[in-house]
């Protein structure tokens, strides 16, 4: 494993302890690979074929003017002083899985002079060429120091199912070793050293190079999922030269018995996790795909569009009526917004015809299995009715959970809901939600959760009680049992940091916070923003995404506000936000609601009660129906 090891300090003349070198580490039960002495062929390459690095003194030299016939010395000294450390050689070998190494045979070599001569040229040239394609540094956010400034936590990889390796991350955690590349040396050649996982936010892990032990001062932060990122053994299997740190090279004089002592039975990544990565990063959906999706000026009905690009499992849609392709609509190929060609018409939904008569050439329908498939419902007994009153998030003002009614019930377990007090008279405002939406509420659910419910426009009887109101409105509540109750053990908290979709603006992910978890809901702020822009949303929405996802998939992350521009932006984003959905609030009760008999059409049922910065996994329910 350490066989892709070169040791570049001036002195390596005085070998450590032979105990030191043979001391055992007992492994680890784990599911992450052990790391262990695999026995590979010992290499000295510098990642040029023709250079080599002398095994004894560590010199890097032209490979044809090194003795013997592997190359392995530069000089008769280096040689014999190898060859004379028996004990040594014979450790060594035992590491590598292979008899003693003989003494190396004598043979005639250049002068040193004109060794380090044409290294001296060759180093010349290949800085010359280093210089000519230096990337210029882009200033901007950065999550390591983001987190690292402010303490802060970020939500496991875990949590999120739909995102790259979500549902294959294993154990990795702190204490897990990988090889980096090592930034921390003057070679003109890429070399590498090992690294511990110090920290782990998402994808990004702050590392300290193995060897400073407490010094954090070359501590750097990457993306694990990265290109550059390898688990423990890849240099030697790959021909890759492990090189330590300049700033720490005195502090060993024997390198190999130090990563010996480190790192056997110590956690490195699996040997098939880049490949495992890339896999997670195939999407369905191609480009000039047609779908179904929400029409954005009026949500009652959808349209035919085309995906244009997609990007980490993001769609950019762009309606297929739209000329210059500038009428678009962003959205994860999980979301319940999008869907097969036909689904409008199987399910009685409103759909916009498109002026197109026939496909355009190359497009084609996006096959029906790509879609998210929702939970099948038994809609032949007890089931939702046009009418029923009923608690739901504001796609308009996703911040809100307002006063609902459902305005029409269509197949396979859909439903067309309107906020009461702000709908259109022709209904053009209503929208879709599937009956095992985590999105939609029984009567009672803001007040038992102590959630402010936004009441219906105008409603001057405050502060808004149900049982009033559905008496004033010769209503009836839709039947608690008819909601999702499953709660998933979603492992989120209060607090976590976490890359988030603005979905009044979907083309935009955003650094946010948790701020609040009531069940499956979490309270999702955005860095930098008032309260007011604040959004609830499912924990298994897709549209929630891990530290670093967009660095993973290039995609545009968007930093907290600074201060200047939120002032100035906040102003016009306000009266536009308010235009669209201007709610009365009511006041915010902190009582548990006790609703009666006739409330609940004669089933008497009481409430779970919700605390605002708990955390809610596992199977609870929301609700539980009394025994009589």
């Amino acid at each position: 494993m350490f066989d892709g090891y070169d040791s570049c300090s001036e002195d390596t003349s005085s070998s450590s302890s032979s105990d030191e070198s043979e001391e055992e580490v007992a492994p680890l039960p784990s599911n992450l690979p052990i790391i262990k002495n695999n026995g590979q062929v010992y290499t000295y390459p510098d990642g040029k074929s023709g250079m080599a690095t002398c095994e004894m003194c560590g010199m890097v030299g032209v490979r044809d003017a090194f003795y013997s016939k592997t190359k392995r010395f530069c000089s008769v000294s280096c040689s014999r002083s190898y060859s004379s450390n028996s004990k040594k050689a014979s450790i060594l070998a035992r590491l590598q899985g292979k008899p003693p190494t003989k003494k190396a045979k004598v043979l005639q070599k250049q002068p040193l002079v004109a060794k380090l001569a044409a290294y001296a040229q060759y180093q010349a040239t290949l800085q010359n060429q280093a210089k000519t394609k230096a990337a210029v540094p882009v200033e901007g956010f950065s999550w390591g120091n983001y987190i690292n400034s402010n303490s802060f936590t970020a939500a496991p990889v875990t949590c999120f199912k739909h995102a790259p390796m979500g549902t294959c991350w294993g154990d990795i955690a702190e204490g897990v070793r990988v090889e980096v590349p090592n930034t921390d040396c003057s070679l003109p050649t890429k070399v590498f050293w090992i690294a511990g996982i110090v920290k782990l936010a998402g994808y990004s892990a702050l590392l300290r190079y193995e060897g400073f032990e407490n010094d954090s001062s070359l501590d750097f932060w990457c993306n694990i999922c990265g290109s550059d990122i390898h688990p423990v053994g890849w240099c030697a299997t790959s021909g890759k030269p492990l090189v330590p740190p300049r700033t720490i090279q005195h502090k060993y004089t024997n390198w190999k018995a130090f990563l010996v002592k480190r790192l056997t039975g110590a956690k490195t990544l699996p040997p098939d996790f880049s490949q495992k990565v890339s896999e997670s990063m195939q999407y369905p959906f191609k480009t000039s795909m047609r779908v179904e999706v929400v029409d954005k000026t009026h949500l009652c009905r959808t349209r035919v569009a085309v995906v244009e690009s997609v990007i980490g499992g993001r769609l950019r849609l762009v309606y297929e009526e739209s000329e210059d392709k500038t009428d678009d609509f962003w959205c994860h190929m999980y979301s319940p917004l999008i869907h097969h060609i036909g689904w409008s018409r199987s399910i009685g939904h409103r759909f916009k015809r498109s002026d197109i008569t026939k496909k355009q050439d190359g497009h084609f329908d996006a096959p029906p299995h790509l879609f998210l498939k929702v939970k099948e419902v038994d809609a032949a007994g007890e089931w939702f009715k046009e009418g029923m009153k009923l608690e739901a998030i504001d796609p308009l003002n996703l911040s809100a959970i307002c006063v609902a009614t459902i305005r029409k019930v269509l197949a396979d377990g859909y439903l067309m809901i309107g906020i009461d007090g702000s709908e259109a008279a022709d209904g053009s405002d209503w929208f879709c939600y599937h009956a095992t939406s985590p999105s939609i509420f029984p009567v009672g659910f803001c007040e038992i959760n102590m959630i402010e419910l936004t009441p219906p426009r105008g409603y001057a009887k405050l502060p808004f009680k149900w049982f009033d109101y559905l008496r004033e409105t010769d209503s009836i509540a839709a039947p608690v049992k008819l909601f999702n109750k499953e709660v998933p053990n979603h492992g989120f908290h209060v607090g976590m940091k976490l890359e988030a979709v603005d979905l009044m603006e979907p083309r935009l992910v955003c650094v946010a916070t948790v701020t609040r978890i009531i069940h499956r809901l979490l309270r999702i702020h955005f860095d930098g923003w008032e309260d007011e822009y604040d959004q609830w949303v499912d924990c298994e929405s897709p549209d929630l995404y891990p530290v670093g996802w967009c660095q993973l998939t290039g995609y545009q992350l968007q930093p907290p506000a600074p201060q200047s521009s939120r002032d100035s932006q906040s102003s016009s984003s306000k009266q536009k936000k308010k235009a669209k959905s201007q709610q009365y609030k009511g006041n915010k009760k902190m009582t548990s609601l006790q609703l009666k008999e006739e409330l609940l059409d004669g089933e008497e049922y009481s409430f779970l009660q919700g605390t605002s910065d708990q955390e809610s996994n596992g199977s609870a329910s929301y609700y539980i129906k009394q025994e009589p």
